[in-house]
C-alpha cells in the first residue's frame, strides 16, 4: 500500500463518516417534526424519545437503510473534488492503471461492507427491538393489531390447528380446533371454546373442550372443562406487527422460517426477504463505489455539482428500485431471492458499463 492508497482510503472514510454525521442530524430533525404529535399524545418522555428511540433504535435503522445513499454520495463528492483539483490526471499519467487506482476505493468499500454486514446480522436486530417496542407503544399503537383472525397452522407433519380469533395481548385464542392425521386418516379432533397460554409452565390451557378419538371403526368422545397440554406453538407465532421480523436475530429468523415451512401461515415471503436483505444488501458498498468512481473521476466544466447531482439521483433510484422489487415480491409473487438480487445485479451491470467508459 503506497502513499496514494493511504490518501484515498483516508479521504473515503473521513468523507463517509462526515456524511453519516450530517445524515444523522437531518434524520433526527425531520423525524422529530413528523412524530412530535404522536410523542406528546402518547406521553413519551424526552429521555425515552432521544435515548431509547433515536440513539438505540431509529438512528441505527435509518443509517443502515441509507448506507448505500450515504456511501455513494461520499464517493462521488471526494472523487469529484480530486478530479476538479486535477489530482487524478497525474496519478493515471504516472503509470497507474485505472484498475489499480480502484484498489484503495475497494479496500475502503470492504470496510463499509464488513461493518454493514456485521450490523445486519448482529447489531440491528438488537437495536430494532427498542425501535419496534417504542413505535408500537408511543408512535402508532393503533396500527398494532392485537388480534389475528382465522389462523390455519400446521404445527408438525401430522397435526393441524385452526383458531378463529387470537388476542395477542392476552395470549388467548377462541374457537380452537386441532386435528391429527395418520397416513391421511383423521385419528383425533380436539375442539375447545378457548385456549390460553400459561407463561409460567409454557403450556396451553384448553377450556370447554371436546376430544374425538378415532381408531378405525371405533370412536371415543371425551369432554372436559379444562386441561393443560403442550403444543409446538407460542403466542409469538400469532404476532402481526408489520415490523416484527426486523427485530429478530438470525437464530430467531431461521427458526421462524423453519416453522413457516411446516405451518404455511403466509409469512414466508416476508421472512425470506428479511433474511436475504441482511446478507445481500451490504454488497451495495462495492457496487455503488464502482459506479461512483467511474462517474466522477473525469474533470468536468462547472465543478463537482453535476457529478454530485447524478450521484444523488442514482442513489435514490437504487433505493426506489429496492422498494419496488420488495413490493413485487410481497404482492406480485416474485421470488424473494430475485427481488433482492435484481436491483443489485442491475446496478452492478450499470457500474461495469460506466467502468468501461470511464477515462483511463
Amino acid at each position: 500500500m503506497n502513499i496514494i492508497d493511504r490518501y484515498i482510503i483516508k479521504k473515503y472514510l473521513t468523507t463517509f463518516l462526515f456524511t453519516v454525521g450530517i445524515f444523522i442530524v437531518v434524520i433526527v430533525v425531520f423525524d422529530v417534526s413528523e412524530k412530535l404529535d404522536d410523542f406528546l399524545k402518547n406521553k413519551a418522555s424526552m429521555s425515552q424519545v432521544f435515548f431509547q428511540y433515536y440513539a438505540m433504535g431509529s438512528v441505527p435503522f435509518f443509517l443502515n437503510m441509507l448506507t448505500p445513499l450515504i456511501n455513494f454520495i461520499a464517493v462521488i463528492f471526494f472523487t469529484s473534488k480530486m478530479a476538479d483539483q486535477t489530482e487524478i490526471v497525474p496519478i493515471l499519467s504516472g503509470g497507474m492503471s485505472f484498475n489499480r487506482f480502484l484498489r484503495p476505493f475497494m479496500i475502503s468499500a470492504s470496510i463499509v461492507f464488513a461493518f454493514t454486514l456485521a450490523s445486519n446480522l448482529y447489531i440491528l436486530p438488537y437495536t430494532n427491538k427498542f425501535k419496534v417496542k417504542f413505535e408500537n407503544v408511543y408512535v402508532h399503537p393503533h396500527k398494532v393489531n392485537s388480534s389475528k383472525q382465522s389462523t390455519h397452522m400446521q404445527i408438525d407433519s401430522n397435526t393441524y390447528v385452526y383458531i378463529d380469533n387470537f388476542d395477542t395481548k392476552r395470549a388467548v385464542g377462541y374457537n380452537f380446533v386441532m386435528e391429527k392425521f395418520d397416513n391421511n386418516e383423521l385419528t383425533e379432533k380436539l375442539m375447545a371454546d378457548r385456549v390460553t397460554w400459561d407463561s409460567v409452565s409454557n403450556k396451553w390451557r384448553i377450556e370447554n373442550y371436546t376430544n374425538r378419538i378415532i381408531n378405525g371403526l371405533n370412536e371415543e368422545m371425551l369432554k372436559g372443562e379444562s386441561r393443560d397440554t403442550t403444543m409446538d406453538m407460542t403466542p409469538q407465532d400469532f404476532e402481526v406487527y408489520e415490523n416484527i421480523f426486523t427485530a429478530m436475530d438470525m437464530k430467531e429468523l431461521e427458526e421462524r422460517i423453519h416453522k413457516e415451512e411446516i405451518r404455511g401461515t403466509g409469512m414466508m415471503t416476508d421472512l425470506l426477504l428479511e433474511k436475504y436483505k441482511r446478507w445481500i444488501n451490504p454488497f451495495s458498498a462495492f457496487i455503488l463505489t464502482l459506479m461512483g468512481v467511474s462517474l466522477s473521476s473525469k474533470k468536468v466544466r462547472g465543478g463537482i455539482g453535476l457529478s454530485l447531482g447524478i450521484g444523488i439521483g442514482l442513489s435514490f433510484t437504487y433505493l426506489v428500485f429496492n422498494q419496488f422489487s420488495t413490493m413485487f415480491a410481497l404482492k406480485g409473487g416474485l421470488p424473494p431471492l430475485l427481488a433482492v438480487l435484481i436491483p443489485n445485479v442491475t446496478f452492478l451491470i450499470l457500474g461495469l458499463v460506466l467502468l468501461v467508459k470511464a477515462p483511463k
